[in-house]
């Protein structure tokens, strides 16, 4: 659809997933005017809900859980209850099954977490306590771009767990519980175990259980979209979907242009207004492991032998943290682990919208080599069987997507990259490119606020939280 519109706005923002809205929010709130345009026919980016298997089936396409959405300093502040949004909490954050059916868990509470790890309990508490303890202190540093912290003490005890490799952190623990639990918690960051700084993630994921739980939205992930874009309807913003932009001339007249899109997306819409060196930067920029995804629709809860499993929103299947660490490997180097650590919700069993009555829902994804087209269904449905006998059977339908098909459906996940490129320590500070402000380009009044930029992946709004603070001061010069 053309994009028939000559009023003059303060800014445009191209594309709505989560950050693209948020930013779109903050300029709003600033009372300019302000127009979303989103290629697809609703807003949401990753955050979307669809019968993908069968009728009264829904689905997340995308994201599932969003521990990061009520951790967030700035989503957690929006009255998006009054737009619709309800949050649901399973009682078990994450289970991790191993082979002789026990499980370990990540629950709301700190104490009751760490006390089902035996001889690791002093140790959680002291690695993860910590972090629950000084997050008030340490969040706004830690979802956001580099720079000084306003308590430095803090963020120093953060530093020193968060840099070490999760193989070298994990080194603290005694027990396979512990291990195996750590292990799914840092895999979360799509990187080989033993990378540098891949204890952050770990981190802010455990404590975020403690602190405000692992949610699932009420209806599915597109209720958050559907909750952003209202607010900001209500504040007197415009959005505009169905739009695909391939060229800037689609574009009303703005004083600034924000991107919800990843790096080489940006450079083929507005590689000729940047400088060479800038040009450079953004063709560098490295994309990491994809995800193959599955989705069923089922006769029945899956039937994990432990009992626990059935009572957490969220599964981690990969045994020891020695084979989620030999399968994020494989998949960094290009390989196919038969063996994949896998990701796994259950949303219908907290949420009946999900599924016609005595039905349910999962969703599941694996990482595998960027760009790749290998079937892993096999390999996935193997595994959740392995602690889940009887799974196979209770299948009805299924639908997947493989790297090429997830970068279809949203052009931002580059090679089936869902958190928008490669956190590994070359480029966790300077994402997307070495700059004074990563969300400024070289262009005046060109800005990119997508996952590409700090603090990265999520849904918490940040990255465009920050990229329209950015504009706020540089265009419209307000502090």
């Amino acid at each position: 659809m053309a994009l028939q519109d000559n009023t003059e706005y303060d800014a445009v923002v191209v594309g709505s997933g989560p950050n693209g809205l948020s930013a779109a929010i903050v300029l709003q709130q600033a009372g300019l005017s302000v127009l979303v345009v989103e290629a697809r026919d609703t807003a949401g980016g990753g955050l979307r809900t669809a019968e993908l298997t069968l009728p009264g089936f829904k689905h997340d396409v995308c994201s599932a859980i969003h521990p990061l959405a009520l951790a967030s300093p700035f989503l957690s502040k929006l009255p998006l209850a009054e737009h619709g949004l309800e949050f649901i909490n399973p009682p078990v954050a994450v289970a991790h099954p191993f082979d002789d059916g026990k499980a370990a868990l990540l629950l709301h509470s700190l104490e009751d977490t760490a006390k089902q790890l035996g001889i690791d309990a002093d140790t959680y508490h002291w690695v993860i306590g910590s972090v629950v303890s000084d997050w008030s202190l340490i969040k706004d540093a830690v979802l956001s771009p580099l720079r000084f912290p306003s308590n430095p003490i803090a963020m120093a005890r953060f530093g020193l767990k968060a840099l070490p490799s999760a193989m070298r952190l994990s080194k603290q623990f005694r027990t396979r519980e512990a291990k195996g639990l750590w292990a799914g918690l840092a895999a979360h960051s799509i990187l080989p175990l033993t990378h540098t700084a891949t204890s952050a993630i770990g981190l802010v994921l455990a404590a975020t259980a403690h602190l405000v739980n692992w949610p699932l939205a009420k209806g599915g992930s597109q209720s958050i979209a559907d909750a952003l874009s209202r607010y900001f309807k209500s504040l007197g913003g415009k959005l505009e979907t169905g739009v695909f932009v391939k060229s800037l001339d689609q574009l009303p007249s703005s004083k600034a242009l924000l991107f919800d899109t990843n790096p080489h997306q940006l450079l083929q819409l507005a590689g000729h207004r940047f400088s060479k060196t800038y040009q450079w930067q953004l063709k560098r920029f490295r994309f990491g492991m994809g995800v193959f995804k599955i989705d069923w629709a089922l006769d029945g809860p899956i039937p994990f032998t432990s009992e626990k499993c059935r009572q957490a929103g969220t599964v981690h299947l990969g045994n020891t943290i020695e084979e989620i660490s030999a399968s994020e490997k494989q998949a960094w180097t290009g390989k196919h682990p038969e063996k994949p650590f896998v990701l796994l919700t259950q949303p219908s069993i907290f949420d009946p919208e999900r599924a016609p009555n005595g039905r349910h829902t999962a969703w599941a994804y694996c990482h595998v080599p960027n760009g790749s087209e290998k079937d892993m269904t096999a390999a996935i449905e193997n595994q959740v069987e392995r602690f889940a006998p009887g799974f196979k059977q209770r299948i009805l339908a299924r639908h997947t997507m493989n790297t090429r098909q997830l970068e279809e459906y949203n052009p931002n996940y580059q090679g089936g990259d869902i958190i928008g490129g490669a956190t590994d320590i070359t480029q966790l500070f300077t994402r997307p490119a070495l700059r004074r402000s990563s969300y400024r380009t070289s262009a005046r009044g060109i800005y990119i606020c997508s996952s590409s930029t700090p603090p990265g992946g999520g849904v918490h709004g940040m990255c465009g939280y920050h990229a329209a603070q950015r504009v706020l001061r540089d265009i419209f010069k307000r502090a």
